[in-house]
């Protein structure tokens, strides 16, 4: 099976996660998927295949060498977006792409004016969708490239390297991807996601991050005769929010300037509660903005009277570059890697999270490498099958560097 025909195939299964649920996977579909995967991998010859019940895979490729090498691991998620459908893909591969807008259905434009990063990619062949579904480049194309490095190397025994370990975890959409995953019985000294954007993203540093719950309670009483009794929390939370600088929304950031992020207000009379997520790639300014907000709690409280706001703050994940920095080898392989099979690296943060970052934090050295999709989460979702096989390309270079390998 050539790597089109497998990711063409995978978009087939309806992986979307959910927020709004408490099981693992977020969404029982996500395991039909799972278990396909599984055969699949077992079919293609690889070893200790094996699927918890939570969906989570992990397989071996055996090395073909007697040098002492270090055990690496690729990984990828399979589920999609809670934001976009996922059900009823139907791609559509357009070749040799000539550089104009793609009708992906009627009235249904994919226009280079909204999304230039189309022209990046004129002479490729594209794969997108019929602009009522995402298409699911995100991950599955991660997933494909994994599989089809594995079977290149597997059909290549010239090509030496060491034991390669494989996993693909459910859920990652909604932060919960890296959760459940088994670290110790990956059995990886490092390992690498693959679920980046476009032709040469290498991503080792994100954003920390945390979310808080603001709780303001208010009073109701008529408003006829509300004079120094009302608190009106619907107000109260206007107030809130009025404190948060327009500089330091998403709007207005880019790169490493961090932000809060307002994601939703529930009010009333009575009470309130807005829901944010704080973001900053700087260790201590993300101390500084979790600070602010209890700070603005604080004078509220002063000026309305004490547990009048209540903040309920948890941190989610924080910046991998703390644990790629003293591993930094890790980085170098795949930049040669890449390098060497024609890719210029693109080294950027990530405005948001990543399996391995959380994966980084718990003893797994484990950076993000693109895997070709441009537009996540949405209809105007594309891959190029040219990025896709430079991904496979790729892969296979860094597991042949790492064989040779010396700390």
């Amino acid at each position: 099976m050539d790597l089109t025909e497998r990711f063409i195939n995978y978009t087939q299964f309806d992986t979307q996660s959910s927020e709004d649920s408490d099981s693992v996977p977020s969404t029982a579909k996500q395991l039909e998927f799972a278990k396909y995967l599984k055969k699949e991998l077992e079919d293609e010859g690889l070893k200790d295949v094996e699927m918890d019940e939570m969906g989570y895979i992990y397989a071996t490729l055996e090395g073909n060498t007697k040098k002492k090498t270090p055990t690496i691991g690729f990984i990828s998620h399979y589920d999609t977006s809670p934001d976009a459908s996922g059900k009823d893909i139907k791609p559509r591969i357009i070749r040799n792409y000539d550089g104009n807008d793609i009708e992906l259905s009627p009235g249904i434009i994919s226009s280079t004016k909204k999304f230039p990063e189309l022209l990046a990619h004129k002479g490729e062949d594209l794969i997108v969708t019929d602009g009522t579904t995402l298409l699911g480049a995100d991950d599955k194309a991660g997933i494909a490239e994994i599989v089809q490095a594995m079977c290149y190397l597997r059909d290549h025994n010239e090509i030496k390297h060491g034991d390669i370990r494989v996993g693909f975890n459910p859920d990652e959409e909604i932060g919960m991807g890296a959760h459940h995953f088994d670290v110790e019985k990956f059995g990886c000294e490092w390992a690498y996601t693959i679920d980046g954007g476009d032709l040469g993203d290498l991503e080792y540093e994100n954003f920390n991050a945390a979310g808080a719950k603001i709780h303001i309670k208010g009073v109701s009483v008529h408003t006829g005769y509300a004079k120094g009794k009302m608190i009106n929390a619907n107000r109260l939370a206007c107030e809130f929010n009025s404190h948060i600088p327009d500089t330091d929304i998403p709007e207005t950031t880019e790169g490493y300037q961090g932000f809060y992020h307002l994601l939703s207000i529930d009010s009333h009379t009575e009470g309130a509660t807005l829901s944010y997520i704080i973001r900053d790639h700087d260790r201590d300014k993300f101390e500084d903005r979790k600070d602010f907000i209890e700070k603005i709690a604080k004078e509220m409280n002063d000026k309305y009277g004490e547990g009048t706001v209540t903040v309920d703050m948890k941190d989610q994940y924080y910046n991998m570059k703390e644990k790629i920095d003293p591993n930094m080898h890790v980085i170098d392989i795949v930049v040669k890697a890449m390098q060497e099979t024609g890719v210029a690296p693109k080294v950027e943060p990530i405005r948001g999270g990543t399996d391995g970052a959380q994966l980084s934090f718990r003893g797994l050295p484990c950076p993000n490498i693109f895997a070709g999709g441009v537009n996540f989460h949405g209809p105007y979702e594309f891959v190029s099958i040219q990025v896709m096989e430079k991904a496979v390309s790729t892969i296979v270079k860094i597991c042949e560097l790492t064989a040779e390998y010396n700390d």
